[in-house]
Parts: structure tokens; C-alpha cells; sequence
């Protein structure tokens, strides 16, 4: 008994090698009372550390939610003035003034490169400030989609410095200052998600997240300046002749034919001014078609930079990403396919375009093209809306995990995936309750009809087939072995080689583990199992559908003018307010689901 008590106090007080006692008992119990008191008083001390270190939690949480706190106080005051600006330049009886506007978007694009430019120097300087970094975030396809739409939009601007040289003698320098910025700024922008937009930052967190909401908001307040521009070129002013349809308007509104609105500020150039060179209307005109380009710039830098703001501060667990290579292998139906089905839509809108533009053009031409343009939305519709179903199909034979993982970047694919298609649900839905108004009479109102219907089954479907891919994990090609063998040429530890209990029995031996038979990219196998090969097939034949339905509105097709039956059934007012606000989000929608679509077509 004194033997292992005093082994256990030995051990206990001094730490070292544990040496036989000679104590009496009342020595013995002395010692372990003194014993009691040591361990009581470590278990308050370890209570105190817990309460410091929770405490200390309570501190950093209060400090992060300060942070979110005030930098979304920012966005929300930032997007909120440039909306007032920008709905407030759309509009003749507005006192607001495009260089009033673009002042501000100045000051905005000038402190957000400040902020990019410090941040870019400050990460570099500290090795700390940035530990983790986010494998799913920035993926180089969003990248060099983000290279791509900032190139355009640099051509745009330059586009736009010639164009409105020549009105510098009679109008604002404001107007030409404006794009000379937005060029350093897009830049600034590029090379700062393109290097950054995998950071999960450590240090300076509550600056950053002000920054990364200023970067959001002034990316958003650029886009809706663009989408305003865009609806006032594509939505051209009536001419003034007596409107006696409608005795509610005013008298020198003209009856609504084609493109026409109320809207009729244009962007840049005065009616008043005239150009001093002869190059202003060709430049004028090419950089609205580049209009599209730079709508999508900025929102996808805004996406960026929600991501950058999610992951401020956040730490992520040290493990392997999966390395997804771009193959078209054994894949033939669905490009050939979307390829086809690209340039039927191509040509049906060129042709419905010339017919749209030519002033001599008669009513039969016009509604000819607009109903070959009806047929081809609702050809382009049924196929992408079979083609989902037979993809959804598989998800239901297909047995992979979902994904558990928290992720900023899936998350916010969801949400602007089923936010954004919310403009063209508005649409279809105003257009059937049109039609069914007014009983759809005519080929035209029938076929609009159906392709308002059709575009409502295939959102729906769409939306479940993205969402279903973004959240299963990769596919795992799983060889047909049913055992795990061990490998036999690694020499097994046995009794027979007298290794017992030698450190032999504790090395690892090497064997063929369930997930050594996983092949990830798929590479030593000859053809693709069934059910990739489907998913594979559906998300190409979507994804180049999804490019033909972004094409033709994003570019100026406006069948919800040019077609109007909702025109005479809503009054003008209400139906150009629900286009120009929803056409955009729908445009947008059509963009983003290449994206996720690409990323799905990637993970099956």
C-alpha cells in the first residue's frame, strides 16, 4: 500500500522517475490532502481560463457583428442613393442630370480603388493577414469570365471618350471624365479578384468588410446606371402626335407602336448639342452593344465580392479539394445539338431585329417577325424543358452524397439562381394573366401565351436541376472490387518471425483502401458511366440554351413592346415599369445559370 501511494505522490509533486516511499500513514494522508488542495485549486484556475477564453468568444463575436453591422449600414445607404440618382436621370420631368449622376459614381469608383489599391499593398506586407484561403471561391472559370466582360467593357469606354469628344464644346466634361475612371477602375478590379478572391482575412476585419460592402455596393450602383442607359435605349421616346385611345395621357403622346416609352433621357449627348465629328453616332452605336458586357462585369465582381465578405475572419479546416479537369470526352449530342439550336436562334433574332429597325417596314412584316420569334422561344423552351426532366430523372436513380459543408460561395449561387429568375417568373406570370384576359385571340396572343407558360415550367425545372447538382458531391468512379485485399508483396509482421510486440505490429501497411480504388478524374477509364454521360449531355444542351435565351434580350430583342397586347391591356406605365425591371434580373439569370451549370457539368 505505501508502495504505490508513494509511487503516485513521487509521480505527482516532483515530475520525475517514481522512487519507493518510507512514509508513515499519517504522512500519507497528510500528503494527499495536500494533494486534494493542488487538484481543486487547478480545477478553479482551468474554470477561470475557460471563463477568460469565453469571455474572450464573446468580445471577437461582438467585434464581427459590429463589423457586419456597419458595413451593411454602407451598402444599404450607397445602393439606395444611386438608385435615386439613377431611376431620377431616366426621365425628361426629373431634375436630375446625367453629369449629377456621374459625379457621384466618380467618388464612388475613386475611394473603391483606394480601398482595392491598400488592401493589395497591406496583404503583401503581412504574411498574417491572410491564412486561409477558400478552394471553392473564385473558381477560374468566374475569373476569367470576370477578364472577359472587363475587357468589353474597357472597349466600351473607349468607345464612349471618342463618342462624346465631340460634344466637350457644348456639354459637361463630366461625361467623358466618367469613363476614363470606370476604365482604371475596372483594372483596379480585375487584378483584385483575380489575386484575391480566394482570401479569408484575418487581420484589419471590420476595414475590410466596410471596403468589401463599399465594393459591392459602388459595382451595383454601376449596374443599375447601365441597366437604365440600356432601357432608355432600347425603349426610344414616342413621336408626339395625338393619342386618343387613351384620353388619360397627355395629348402629344403618340399611339404605343414598336419600342417607345416615356423614357427618352438619353445617356450621353444632348439633342440640343450637336457632335463636331462625324464618327459620334458609329461609336454611339457600338458601345450600346456593349452595353450587355458591362452589366455583367459588375455583377459578377458583386458576387465576388459577397463571397470576400463571407469569409472575413473565416476558419477553414486544412483538407483536400478535389482537382475537376474540363473534358468533352464521350460527350456528342448535347453540344452538337445547343450548337444548332444557337444558330437557329441567331438567325430567327437577326431577322426579327432588321425587321424591328426598318421605318418602312409594315404591320404584316413586324408581326411576321415577331411570331417567328414567338416559335422559336417556345422551340428552345420545349427542349431545354425535356432535357431537365430527363436530367432530374437521373438524380433520382443517382445515389451520391449531398454536400454537408458550409460554403459562402454554393450559398449565394442559390440565392441569386432563384432571386434573379424571380424577373422573368414576373413577366411570364403578367403576360398570362394578360392573355387570359383578353381571351388570347389571334395566332400571336396564342403564341405568346405558350411561350409564357413554357418559360414558367422550364425556371421551375431549371432551378431544382442546378440546385440538386450544386449540392451532390463528385462523382466517384468505384471499381468492381468487393474485397479489400492486403498487398502481397508488402512482408506481414508473424508469429513465425518471432516480431511480436516489436515495432513492427505498430507501422501502417500499405493496402488498397476503398478510396485508392475512387478515381476522381476519371482518367484511366475508357467511356463514361450512363448516368454521367446523361448529366453531362443535359447540362451542355442547357447551358448552350441559356447563352441563345441571354443573346437575344441582352442584345435587343423586346417582344413584350413590340408585341401589344399587354401594352393596351396593363396601360403603358405599369407594363414598361415591370419589363425594364424585370427583363434585367432575367437576363442576369440566364448568365449566371451558365455558370452553375458549367460547375455542375464539372462535379458529374
Amino acid at each position: 500500500m505505501c508502495l504505490n501511494i508513494g509511487h503516485l505522490c513521487n509521480c505527482l509533486t516532483d515530475g520525475g522517475p517514481c522512487q519507493p516511499c518510507s512514509m508513515t500513514a499519517k504522512e500519507l494522508e497528510t500528503e494527499q490532502a495536500h494533494l486534494s488542495n493542488n487538484i481543486n485549486a487547478a480545477g478553479r484556475a482551468g474554470s477561470s481560463c475557460e471563463s477568460d477564453a469565453s469571455s474572450g468568444e464573446v468580445v471577437r463575436e461582438r467585434g464581427r457583428n459590429w463589423g457586419w453591422m456597419l458595413s451593411g449600414i454602407i451598402c444599404v445607404n450607397i445602393l439606395i442613393l444611386g438608385c435615386a440618382l439613377a431611376s431620377g436621370t431616366a426621365y425628361n420631368n426629373v431634375d436630375i442630370s446625367t453629369p449629377d449622376l456621374q459625379i457621384f459614381l466618380i467618388i464612388l469608383l475613386i475611394l473603391t480603388s483606394a480601398w482595392m489599391i491598400y488592401y493589395v499593398f497591406y496583404t503583401a506586407k503581412n504574411e498574417n493577414a491572410v491564412v486561409y484561403k477558400d478552394a471553392h471561391a473564385g473558381p477560374v472559370w468566374l475569373r476569367g469570365g470576370l477578364v472577359l466582360f472587363g475587357l468589353l467593357s474597357i472597349i466600351m469606354d473607349i468607345f464612349k471618350i471618342a463618342s462624346y469628344v465631340g460634344y466637350l464644346h457644348c456639354d459637361s466634361a463630366v461625361k467623358v471624365a466618367f469613363p476614363v475612371i470606370q476604365v482604371v477602375f475596372i483594372i483596379v478590379q480585375t487584378y483584385f479578384f483575380w489575386v484575391h478572391s480566394k482570401d479569408c482575412v484575418q487581420l484589419q476585419r471590420n476595414i475590410t468588410r466596410c471596403g468589401l460592402m463599399l465594393t459591392l455596393a459602388t459595382n451595383l450602383v454601376v449596374w443599375m446606371t447601365a441597366v437604365t442607359e440600356e432601357s432608355v435605349h432600347q425603349t426610344e421616346a414616342p413621336e408626339h402626335t395625338e393619342y386618343p385611345e387613351y384620353p388619360e395621357y397627355p395629348s402629344n403622346v403618340s399611339k404605343i407602336h414598336g419600342r417607345s416609352s416615356y423614357i427618352s433621357k438619353a445617356g450621353y449627348g444632348d439633342d440640343k448639342c450637336k457632335c463636331s465629328h462625324t464618327s459620334c453616332s458609329m461609336f454611339k452605336e457600338a458601345y450600346y452593344y456593349l452595353y450587355p458586357f458591362n452589366i455583367e462585369y459588375s455583377l459578377f465582381a458583386s458576387a465576388m465580392a459577397y463571397v470576400l465578405w463571407k469569409n472575413v475572419g473565416r476558419v477553414l479546416e486544412e483538407h483536400g479539394h478535389h482537382h475537376i479537369k474540363f473534358r468533352l470526352k464521350d460527350i456528342i449530342l448535347g453540344p452538337v445539338a445547343g450548337v444548332l439550336l444557337v444558330v437557329a436562334g441567331l438567325a430567327t433574332f437577326i431577322v426579327y431585329e432588321m425587321e424591328m429597325q426598318k421605318d418602312d417596314s409594315d404591320d404584316d412584316h413586324k408581326d411576321n417577325a415577331v411570331m417567328i420569334h414567338f416559335v422559336m422561344n417556345i422551340v428552345i423552351l420545349t427542349l431545354m424543358s425535356a432535357s431537365t426532366v430527363a436530367g432530374c430523372v437521373v438524380y433520382k436513380v443517382d445515389h451520391r452524397e449531398h454536400v454537408s459543408d458550409k460554403n459562402p460561395t454554393r450559398s449565394l449561387d442559390v440565392g441569386l439562381l432563384v432571386g434573379a429568375s424571380l424577373g422573368q417568373f414576373i413577366i411570364s406570370y403578367f403576360s398570362i394573366v394578360a392573355m387570359v384576359g383578353t381571351g388570347a385571340k389571334g395566332h400571336l396572343n396564342r403564341l405568346n401565351l405558350t411561350a409564357a407558360i413554357l418559360m414558367v415550367i422550364q425556371l421551375g425545372l431549371q432551378n431544382f436541376f442546378i440546385i440538386e447538382g450544386l449540392h451532390r458531391e463528385p462523382f466517384h468512379e468505384v471499381r468492381p472490387v468487393d474485397t479489400v485485399m492486403a498487398n502481397p508483396y508488402v512482408l506481414q509482421p508473424s508469429k513465425e518471425l518471432g516480431l511480436e510486440g516489436s515495432d513492427m505490429d505498430k507501422k501502417p501497411v500499405p493496402v488498397l483502401t476503398a478510396y485508392s480504388l475512387h478515381s476522381h478524374t476519371d482518367e484511366h477509364r475508357p467511356k463514361l458511366t450512363w448516368k454521367r454521360r446523361v448529366l453531362k449531355e443535359v447540362c451542355a444542351f442547357l447551358l448552350l440554351g441559356n447563352i441563345i435565351l441571354w443573346i437575344m434580350p441582352a442584345f435587343g430583342a423586346r417582344p413584350q413592346f413590340d408585341h401589344d397586347a399587354e401594352t393596351e391591356f396593363y396601360q403603358f406605365n405599369l407594363w414598361a415599369a415591370v419589363v425594364n425591371i424585370g427583363l434585367p434580373f432575367g437576363i442576369f439569370y440566364r448568365m449566371h445559370s451558365v455558370a452553375s451549370l458549367f460547375e455542375v457539368f464539372l462535379t458529374s
